[in-house]
């Protein structure tokens, strides 16, 4: 089995919905953009999300900074739920059997001075991103920590997945 072809099967429709079922989640609702912007967008073999919040049924579930009123381990699952958010929008663009892989995710997380557990945070989207899609789901990845976000968010993820 060459390496493209191990990356691929078992990936498809019953691959990332059975891993999916194994982890007890399923794909949200695409969460309505807050502003004048579109959840996801391709470009080619790429399709970019939007910067996702961790919403749950529509409400934010994690806020506040990170170091300070939120431990790393909540924005963690927040994180978590950031990419499972992105995974819904490049399912409802285009179908999450599209997907060939994950090729980067950017993580914002709101931190009080001197937090610099960023990496850690944003681990909990990596990590969900690799139970999915399998070395898939590996991929190059940014953490960067910022004084707020929109709506008090603890975290923030985008991604740039590349699809068939």
């Amino acid at each position: 089995m060459t390496g493209e072809t191990a990356m691929t099967e078992g990936r498809g429709a019953t691959g990332w919905r059975a891993n999916l079922d194994r982890l007890g989640l399923t794909l949200p609702p695409v969460a309505t953009p807050l502003a004048s912007y579109t959840p996801a967008v391709r470009a080619g073999a790429l399709v970019y999300t939007s910067g996702q919040l961790p919403l749950a049924d529509g409400d934010l579930v994690v806020t506040g900074a990170v170091g300070a009123e939120v431990t790393p381990e909540a924005a963690a699952e927040g994180a978590r739920l950031c990419a499972l958010n992105a995974l819904s929008a490049v399912h409802g663009l285009v179908g999450l059997d599209a997907v060939v892989r994950i090729v980067k995710v950017v993580g914002f997380v709101a931190s009080a001075p001197g937090f610099t557990g960023q990496p850690a945070v944003i681990n909990g989207a990596s990590d969900l991103l690799g139970a999915v899609f399998g070395p898939a789901g590996v991929h190059a990845r940014s953490a960067v920590g910022v004084a707020e976000l929109p709506l008090g968010a603890s975290v923030e993820v985008e991604l740039i997945a590349e699809v068939r």
